[in-house]
């Protein structure tokens, strides 16, 4: 759960604090490999790169619209020769879904397109491979042989297809990462929202409906900005937190990556009284899963426990964390780190060194 014990897709903003997390991790990481220490560079980086997440957002929500208009054209050439041979015409179902017209109305996204330089007729090969593979679906055979015809209906097909077909496509990925670098490591948490905003459509907001806007408040700016600052401005105090913990862990032989999750969980478990511990591991162990080696998981969840009991019997952390279950504290003492795995490091490492 995240903080106020909210789901983690209830926030009402597509830059929630799921995505701040993984950019502060990525751009942190590319902040030492770039040699340059120049924080005020780095937290703009850091904003526009977040930018660029929304960016793509709406990318993604306009591609759904390219297919569709990419099935219009094929539907009027089909529908001129079955007129002209004397042959039934092609059904109109999937052509005119509700949704999918709905989305193209959208004016939010109408002005978002009209703004940008790349436009997905620029890839209309790949528009019209998707499209293919899409008629030739099951998804597909299924919603036009139905005899439900509402908009529930059209809506749910979009949020099946986007899901089989718009994710985990690696030819899709090539092409948004041929157009910006921020994306290489965007896509997956972002075609999260696309799927919460499929899902909250509503056919009576028409071209009113609204999509999730990029900042809900200026609140979580702040998150984003107090955090990367603490993470970076602190390091050494942090570091040294790490090795006080360490003594049953072989803290030197640790992936740099780990260091710079744990770096950046202890800035926040020291820099906001409001977030819960158990919270800021959850986090970061999850990040770690995803961007180091595959044990560091429960490496970080350990090491970070141990750090934040440590600062509380210290006194340097006035907040609260359940005691040990008694199982835990009997149980063996936790494994050495293991560096067998090389971590996974974040695409976004491949930026320039900021001017």
């Amino acid at each position: 759960m995240h903080e106020e014990n909210k789901p983690i897709n209830a926030s009402s903003e597509m830059i929630n604090r799921e995505i701040i997390r993984i950019k502060i991790v990525q751009l942190t990481y590319a902040y030492y490999q770039n040699g340059n220490k120049n924080i005020d560079s780095a937290e703009k980086e850091l904003f526009f790169s977040l930018s660029k997440a929304y960016d793509l957002y709406n990318y993604l929500l306009a591609l759904i619209v390219a297919v569709t208009k990419e099935a219009g054209r094929r539907f009027e050439v089909a529908q001129a020769r079955a007129r002209r041979e004397g042959l039934p015409e092609p059904s109109q179902k999937f052509v005119f879904n509700r949704f999918a017209l709905q989305l193209e109305e959208n004016k939010a996204l109408a002005d978002f397109i009209s703004t940008q330089k790349f436009t997905w007729d620029d890839a209309a090969p790949t528009i019209g491979q998707l499209y293919e593979t899409i008629e030739s679906s099951d998804i597909y055979k299924e919603y036009m042989e139905s005899q439900e015809d509402n908009y529930d209906t059209d809506r749910e097909l979009w949020r099946k297809l986007y899901k089989t077909f718009f994710m985990n496509n690696a030819e899709l990925d090539a092409i948004l990462e041929d157009q910006s670098l921020y994306w290489n490591d965007d896509k997956e948490i972002v075609d999260t929202f696309v799927l919460k905003t499929i899902k909250r459509f509503k056919e009576q907001n028409g071209a009113k409906e609204e999509l999730l806007p990029e900042w809900d408040s200026d609140e979580e700016k702040e998150f984003a900005r107090k955090l990367f600052r603490a993470a970076i401005l602190n390091d050494a105090q942090y570091q040294r937190y790490m090795s006080e913990a360490s003594r049953n862990w072989d803290f030197a032989r640790l992936a740099y990556m780990d260091v710079i999750i744990m770096q950046i969980a202890i800035a926040e478990i020291m820099t906001f009284p409001n977030i819960p511990i158990s919270v800021s591991i959850n986090e970061y162990v999850e990040i770690a899963k995803l961007y180091s080696t595959r044990k560091s998981g429960g490496y970080i969840n350990g090491m970070l426990d141990a750090i934040a009991r440590n600062l509380i019997n210290t006194e340097r952390l006035l907040k609260h964390m359940e005691p040990k279950k008694e199982k835990e504290k009997a149980g063996a003492k936790p494994k050495k780190a293991e560096v067998q795995d090389e971590p996974k490091k974040p695409k976004r490492q491949r930026i320039k060194k900021q001017e």
